[in-house]
């Protein structure tokens, strides 16, 4: 099957402190970066069953050497300025060689593959897809075209990070489809969630299973 789009996981390099520090407060920061690395190679092994898709992590200018050391298929600068401009100039590389690109972060394992397919899906007939994080955030963006400026200046981390972008993209006409809500793991009511739906067989991440077995 050819490739249809370039995915781009943005992810921090999984070093104590600088990642996943609100699980930290709980766990622990050593644990916590264990815990990232594995939430980043379970989204990377779904990333893997889907053929249509050429696999890029994004990594601060400041992670690219930690980056390149995982072995993984491509690694890419995100660049310097907000996270809209990192992810718009990420978003603009890949589409110079692909139909549409998509930008998810590693905080989702166990991410259904279903959604993948359901933006895939989208943006054969639509030029942009978001998929809504429970926390106001989102999960996922997928664009077939990006323009300047298209996400500087949005609110990030915030209640209605969602909500804006959502508007943004319908301004600059470019109205999206929505997929479902999921939900990122970012506090210990999220593991909770996380350990329950893995522990019910609702979702597969083997690696953040393991991490999860060796908190307990």
């Amino acid at each position: 099957m050819p490739v249809e789009a370039t995915v781009c996981v943005f992810a921090k390099p999984p070093q104590p402190g600088r990642v996943k520090t609100r699980l930290a407060q709980t766990l622990g920061a050593d644990a916590a970066a264990r815990l990232a690395q594995a939430f980043f190679d379970d989204t990377w092994s779904m990333l893997e069953r889907l053929p249509w898709v050429r696999r890029v992590v994004a990594c601060s200018d400041e992670s690219l050497e930690l980056g390149r050391a995982s072995g993984r298929d491509e690694v890419w600068p995100q660049g310097g300025g907000d996270l809209g401009m990192r992810v718009e100039r990420v978003l603009q590389r890949a589409l110079r060689t692909a139909p549409f690109a998509i930008a998810i972060g590693a905080d989702t394992p166990g991410l259904p593959g279903h959604l993948l397919e359901g933006a895939r899906r989208a943006l054969h007939e639509r030029e942009a897809v978001i998929g809504p994080a429970e926390d106001g955030g989102f999960y996922l963006l997928g664009l077939r075209r990006c323009p300047d400026q298209l996400l500087h200046g949005l609110p990030w981390s915030a209640p209605d990070t969602f909500a804006t972008t959502r508007s943004r993209l319908c301004a600059r006409d470019l109205p999206p489809t929505v997929l479902e809500p999921w939900f990122d793991v970012d506090r210990p009511a999220d593991l909770s969630r996380l350990r329950q739906l893995i522990a019910a067989g609702q979702i597969t991440a083997p690696c953040t299973r393991s991490a999860l077995a060796e908190l307990s």
